[in-house]
């Protein structure tokens, strides 16, 4: 139990840090909280609602990831690397690439509903 207690104090700290330092995850942590609410009046089926919800969380989680990735790369060494933009813009597109599926997700749902 004290293992699963810690685990989670960590957890809160990344997310601390994260709305705190980082302007790209508390915007997305707001856009979050907004459709969040918008999903219990747009999703018709618990589906739905987990579609919806989903699409959200991943891309805060890629939103972690990436920060995480840029925060270490940075930490071995701030000297301009062609490895290092390489594997920044990768995470990066991974963000890019959740906002694309959340907007695919929100607006099929939406769609199907006319």
């Amino acid at each position: 139990m004290e293992k699963l207690l810690k685990a989670a104090q960590y957890a809160l700290c990344g997310l601390c840090y994260a709305f705190a330092k980082e302007r790209a995850f508390r915007q997305e942590c707001l856009l979050f909280l907004l459709f969040f609410i918008i999903s219990f009046f747009l999703a018709n089926t618990m589906i739905e609602f987990l579609l919806l919800n989903g699409a959200l969380f991943l891309i805060l989680i890629t939103e972690l990831l990436n920060t995480a990735i840029e925060k270490t790369l940075d930490r071995i060494s701030t000297d301009q690397n062609p490895y290092t933009k390489i594997a920044k813009d990768v995470s990066s597109a991974a963000v890019f690439l959740s906002l694309v599926l959340g907007a695919g997700t929100w607006i099929g749902i939406w769609i199907s509903h006319f």
